[in-house]
């Protein structure tokens, strides 16, 4: 029981801290202290203190009002390219899962191939056709991501298609779009979840590392790549510049991989009799 409730502590927390993020992120103009752009030449590099209670940057920025707007292009990058790649990935999955055996292994194949790039080069290579900006980031990172999805959907809808259900509703006359809306949709989505929260965790990683390398989003908007990119020459002198927005990302990939495991057990019974 204490390894459950461990879990489902952790769990609790992880959902809290992303609630939080996502208010301060969409109410920043509201709750940020500063402007991300304003500048105070007379207090660049100030430490942590009543003013500045994160400190400021080399251009004298506030780093809190930085880290609550740089919390939207990492959770909007997220949202939409989760969302294109489920699109795109389920599409294929389902269509690899539903057709034939050559459409199957030609779909596959193309899946396959996207999958065997690193995803770092080959976001760099889109983004670097398509141009620097959030929205090429966010077209990107679905297209890359969509090939997980696909995979995923392909193996479910293969699971669910043996059943014997299936064979029955095909057997009174069902046509396969509405198999696939009534059934299999339906009996694949748990999985889907999981994995959507997975790829969240992944693409808000991503995006602070085109950022980070300047190939994302571009200054002066505020990103966490952006503001890691600029503290890695004031480590010594301003350790806080890079402190924070490094905690920032990682305790938002933390929560959504705890999230996301907590869902796959959750899900999974067999996942929860084994801990």
């Amino acid at each position: 029981m204490a390894p459950q409730r461990s879990r489902n502590v952790l769990f609790s927390l992880a959902v809290l801290y992303l609630i939080v993020l996502v208010v301060v992120a969409f109410a920043a103009p509201l709750v940020a202290p500063y402007s991300p752009t304003d500048q105070s030449l007379d207090r660049r590099f100030h430490a942590p203190d009543m003013r500045n209670l994160l400190g400021t940057d080399d251009f004298g920025r506030d780093i809190l009002s930085r880290l609550m707007y740089g919390a939207r292009p990492a959770l909007i990058v997220g949202i939409v390219a989760v969302s294109i790649a489920l699109v795109l990935g389920g599409i294929v999955g389902l269509f690899a899962g539903m057709g034939g055996r050559l459409l199957d292994q030609a779909l596959m194949l193309i899946m396959d191939s996207i999958l065997s790039f690193p995803t770092i080069l080959l976001a760099i290579t889109v983004v670097s056709f398509m141009g620097y900006g959030l929205v090429q980031v966010m077209v990107a990172l679905g297209i890359i991501s969509s090939p997980v999805f696909a995979r995923l959907v392909r193996a479910e809808t293969l699971a669910v298609k043996s059943e014997g259900y299936i064979e029955a509703s095909r057997a009174l006359g069902t046509g396969p779009i509405k198999l696939v809306y009534r059934h299999v949709i339906p009996n694949i989505m748990n999985k889907v979840i999981v994995q959507c929260s997975l790829t969240f965790a992944q693409a808000v990683v991503v995006e602070a590392s085109l950022s980070f390398l300047g190939v994302g989003i571009q200054p002066p908007a505020a990103s966490w790549g952006l503001m890691l990119k600029d503290a890695r020459n004031y480590l010594i002198q301003a350790p806080w510049m890079a402190i924070f927005p490094g905690l920032a990302l990682a305790l938002t990939v933390l929560s959504f991989n705890l999230v996301g495991d907590s869902l796959a057990e959750r899900f999974n019974p067999r996942l929860s009799e084994m801990n």
